[in-house]
């Protein structure tokens, strides 16, 4: 079974991989939904008002929605600041990337109207410390979050594993870098074992290394095997950045495996090294082999264009701009997240408490009818 093979089964390929029009499709349909329901909700609220509709009469026609456009901004902004959180944290980069997926993974089916980013980061978050093995109390875990209880960070726990389907497997493309580094080390110091079909040694091979171009802007060709291990150091360690930063502010993990993300971003770091090393990793004769390269020169752009890590001032202003939009536009039954939790669970407590109590009645009952009969004996049976 190929690699490839093994990553068509998993529920990221299954579940979480799309087309761009299908990704535009369905943020659209989720978006208008959204709205839809808001409206719903709002109408409502000023229904049961007691002071009555007048003085809200016409409100609910001009409220203005957020755009797909502006829940993706809000939604990247969120995703930065679960980065950032993380980082202040010490938490492993796994932890991080899964964190920031699950909330992009999300708001896929849900708006920012009905559920606010800020609400489900932490939870988004701490579920990622657990999917991924990194144990942190929620104790702990909440002492460094300012004006958060731990109810805050629990109570959307459940609509947070519904939005992502109880799928938490996130495959990220550090774990194919970390052999593609090796390969490359080994293609370095000519120990590389070439596929049988090449009649090329490990030695041309790393003499091949040598006569690579330079980057542009680089030091010149390397002289001797050491400058070339340096060169690879170098270009997987932008690769590694890009991965941890970048690449996780876009929508590549929908639209790309995990092996084109990082082989195009080692595409971007040093073009030359990366079309040597496909080179020696595909024959000339694939035929999907410009399929290919095209691909990852489509997934660089994307993970170029990426918005800063750190917002300039106009966008700042653009974010505080939406969420003052979205105070507007929010679904009013569905703010108080910690309240809908304690309701649901007194309601299930209720359910279980009314099971129980109907369960004890017909053992009571059944109990009572097995003594008459070891007293009176059993029922007459009419024989005619």
């Amino acid at each position: 079974m190929t690699e490839d093979e093994i990553y068509r089964t998993s529920t990221q390929y299954r579940l979480w991989s799309f087309t761009e029009e299908s990704l535009v499709s369905l943020r659209s349909t989720t978006n208008s939904l959204a709205a839809t329901r808001v409206r719903a909700a709002i109408q409502r609220s000023h229904s049961n008002n007691e002071e009555g509709d007048r003085s809200t009469e016409g409100e609910d026609e001009q409220t203005d929605y957020l755009t797909v456009e502006e829940e993706q901004k809000l939604v990247g902004f969120y995703c930065v600041k679960a980065m950032d959180f993380a980082d202040f944290c010490d938490f492993p980069t796994n932890v991080k990337a899964t964190a920031v997926q699950y909330l992009k993974r999300f708001y896929l089916s849900n708006s920012p109207m009905t559920y606010h980013p800020k609400q489900m980061m932490p939870s988004a978050l701490f579920l990622a410390t657990k999917t991924e093995n990194h144990y942190t109390s929620l104790k702990t875990f909440v002492s460094k979050l300012p004006k958060t209880s731990a109810e805050d960070v629990v109570a959307p726990e459940f609509l947070l594993t519904q939005g992502l389907r109880f799928t938490f497997d996130v495959r990220h493309p550090q774990r194919g870098m970390e052999g593609g580094s090796m390969e490359l080390m080994a293609l370095a110091t000519a120990t590389y074992q070439p596929i049988t079909q090449f009649s090329v040694f490990p030695t041309k091979l790393q003499q091949d290394m040598l006569e690579l171009e330079p980057v542009a802007g680089e030091r010149p060709k390397p002289k001797s095997s050491d400058e070339v291990k340096t060169r690879i150091m170098t270009a997987l360690s932008k690769t590694k950045d890009m991965l941890k930063t970048s690449a996780l502010l876009t929508d590549a993990y929908f639209l790309y495996t995990p092996s084109q993300i990082w082989l195009s971003c080692l595409l971007i770091a040093d073009e030359p090294l990366t079309m040597f090393y496909l080179d020696v990793k595909i024959p000339y004769s694939e035929s999907f082999k410009p399929k290919l390269i095209m691909t990852l020169k489509d997934c660089s752009e994307m993970i170029r264009s990426s918005p800063p890590i750190k917002p300039e001032e106009s966008e700042m202003k653009e974010f505080k701009r939406i969420d003052k939009k979205l105070y507007k536009c929010r679904n009013p039954e569905k703010m108080d997240l910690v309240g809908i939790n304690k309701a649901q669970k007194r309601e299930s407590e209720t359910k279980d408490e009314n099971e129980k109590v109907a369960k004890k009645r017909k053992l009571e009952l059944e109990s009572g009818l097995k003594e008459a009969e070891s007293v009176f004996g059993p029922s007459l049976v009419n024989r005619e």
